[in-house]
C-alpha cells in the first residue's frame, strides 16, 4: 500500500504544522499491515514523527521535511542518552520496538537545530549547572537524577537532554538509503539496542561548531552496514558505543559485527570512533576503503577508568586521510565529562585496582593507511598501567606530518593526567605495539617515528 501525505491533509508550504497528517497516515498504514508513506511536495513542517513496523517513509528529491523547534512538543520518552538509559526529549523521528522499517528517497530531513544549539550555548554562558527549566526538572524527576550519572560532555548535569534527529530504539531490520540529513539538535542517527541495520548512500551535514552533533552513533547494536555515505558534522562522524559505567555493564549489551566501507568523513572531532561508552563491549568492527578530510582524528578509540568493557577484534584497512590533527588516537585517559572530584583516580599514572569498571583494549589491526599533512602528531596510543593496550598491529602505514599550520602535539587527543610532550612521532604508553612497514615523514631532525614512555613499576 502506497499513500501520499496530501491524502491526510498534508500541506507543503514549509510553515503549516503537519503533525496530525503524519500521525493519521502512520495509523492508517499500520492498520492495514504497513506500506509506504510518500512526501513529494516542496517543504513540510511537523512535530515529532513515530515510525511503526512495516512502514517506509519516502521523501522526494526536491522535498524537505523539517521539524518545529518548540521544546514542549518533544515530551520525555525512555531512551539512552550518552550511554545511560533514562528519559530524554522525544527524538524527531522515533521508532521503538519496530520491525521492517525504512527511511528512503533523495530528499532532505532538516532538524532545525539552530534554536537547540543556541539554547545550550546560552545556558553555558550563564553558568547553569543544574536543572532549571520546567522540562529539565521534569526529566530530573523522572530520572531520579542526582548528578551522579556518567556523561560524555553533552550537558547531562542540567538535564537539557536534547533529542537526536533519528533514533531506532529496540528495532530490527531497518534500512536508511539515499537521504540527506542536516541540522540535528543532538546526535543525528542513533540506533540503540537494534539489529540488522543497513545505511547506504546518505549524507549528513551539521555545522562544525554545532555542539554534540555526531553523525551516526551505533549504540549496543549488532549486524550493521554503513556504506557509500558522507558525514560532515560538529563532533564525531561515526561512533560505535555500548553503554557507560555500572548500568552499561549490568545490561551487558555489546556492539558487534559492524561493517563500515566506502565512506567519506569530514571536519568532525573523529572520523571512525569507538567509545567513549564502552561498558557492554565492542567487537568485530571492519572499516575499509574510507577517506578522511580534516577530521581532528582519523581512527579514534576513547575510554577511561569507570567506563568498563572490552574493545577487541577491530580491523581498519585502506584508509586515506588529509589534514588530521592525529591519524590514529587510542586514548584511555579521555577527559570529557569527568567530574573534578574523580580526576585524581581516573587519570592517575599509577596502577589502580582492576575491577568491572576497568576498560580493556586488545587485538586491533590498522593496515594500508595513508595520512598526509597531519598537524599535531603521527599517533597517540595510551593505555592504562593496569590495563595496557595489547596486540596493536600497524602494517604498511605511511604518515606524513604537515610542515605548515602545525599545532601542539597535546592537541592530538582530549586527555587528562598525562605529561605534556613535544615530540611529533607516535606516542606510546602502556601499550604493546607491532609495526611493520611504518613510515613517518616530516619529523624534526633526530626524532624517532615512535617513542615509548616509561610505565610505573
Amino acid at each position: 500500500m502506497i499513500v501520499d501525505i496530501e491524502e491526510f491533509g498534508g500541506i507543503d508550504d514549509g510553515c503549516t504544522d503537519n503533525s496530525k497528517a503524519f500521525a493519521d497516515a502512520m495509523a492508517a498504514l499500520s492498520e492495514t499491515g504497513g506500506g509506504t508513506l510518500r512526501i513529494m511536495g516542496s517543504a513540510y513542517l511537523t512535530g515529532p514523527i513515530e515510525l511503526l513496523s512495516n512502514i517506509s517513509l519516502e521523501i522526494g528529491k526536491n522535498t524537505t521535511l523539517s521539524f518545529v523547534s518548540d521544546i514542549n512538543r518533544y515530551p520525555p520518552v525512555l531512551t539512552r542518552w550518552e550511554g545511560v538509559v533514562c528519559y530524554g526529549l522525544h527524538p524527531l523521528i522515533f521508532a521503538r520496538g519496530a520491525k521492517n522499517i525504512e527511511l528512503k528517497g533523495e530528499g532532505t530531513i532538516d532538524g532545525n537545530g539552530q534554536p537547540w544549539w543556541e539554547a545550550l550555548r546560552r545556558k553555558k554562558r550563564k553558568g547553569q549547572n543544574k536543572p532549571l527549566e520546567s522540562f529539565e526538572t521534569e526529566l530530573a524527576e523522572l530520572n531520579k537524577f542526582n548528578g551522579g550519572q556518567p556523561s560524555g560532555g553533552g550537558g547531562r548535569e542540567i538535564q537539557f537532554l536534547r533529542p537526536p534527529l533519528v533514533q531506532f530504539f529496540g528495532c530490527s531490520d531497518v534500512a536508511i538509503e539515499g537521504l540527506k540529513f542536516q541540522n540535528s539538535p543532538f546526535w543525528t542517527i542513533h540506533p540503540v539496542f537494534s539489529n540488522r541495520i543497513s545505511i547506504r548512500n546518505i549524507s549528513i551535514h551539521n555545522p562544525s561548531d554545532a555542539p554534540n552533533t555526531d553523525g551516526i552513533d551505533i549504540d549496543s547494536c549488532k549486524d550493521i552496514l554503513v556504506t557509500g555515505s558522507t558525514i560532515d558534522v560538529g563532533d564525531d562522524c561515526l561512533a560505535v558505543k555500548a553503554g557507560s559505567g555500572e548500568q552499561g555493564i549490568s545490561e551487558g549489551k555489546s556492539s558487534e559485527r559492524i561493517v563500515i566501507r566506502d565512506c567519506h568523513f569530514k571536519q568532525g572531532h573523529g572520523g571512525v570512533v569507538i567509545g567513549s561508552e564502552t561498558a557492554g563491549g565492542i567487537y568485530e568492527i571492519l572499516v575499509s576503503d574510507c577517506s578522511f578530510d580534516g577530521t581532528d582524528r582519523g581512527v579514534r578509540i576513547k575510554t577511561r577508568r569507570g567506563r568498563g568493557g572490552t574493545v577487541s577484534r577491530l580491523r581498519f584497512s585502506d584508509l586515506h586521510m588529509k589534514r588530521a590533527l592525529c591519524p590514529v588516537a587510542i586514548n584511555m585517559y579521555y577527559r570529557c565529562g569527568a567530574k573534578l572530584e574523580e580526576c585524581s583516580k581516573l587519570f592517575s599514572l599509577e596502577h589502580q585496582p582492576v575491577d568491572a569498571l576497568t576498560p580493556h583494549i586488545h587485538d586491533i589491526e590498522i593496515s594500508n593507511l595513508r595520512a598526509q599533512e597531519c598537524r599535531a602528531s603521527a599517533g597517540f596510543i595510551i593505555g592504562l598501567p593496569e590495563s595496557p593496550i595489547e596486540n596493536l598491529r600497524m602494517r604498511n602505514c605511511r604518515i606524513e606530518l604537515s610542515r605548515n599550520d602545525i599545532v601542539a602535539p597535546s592537541e592530538s587527543e582530549m586527555f587528562e593526567g598525562l605529561p605534556e610532550m613535544q615530540a611529533r612521532g607516535i606516542r606510546i604508553r602502556n601499550a604493546n605495539c607491532d609495526f611493520d612497514g611504518l613510515e613517518v615523514l616530516g619529523l624534526p631532525e633526530g626524532e624517532a617515528p615512535y617513542f615509548r614512555e616509561p610505565s610505573p613499576n
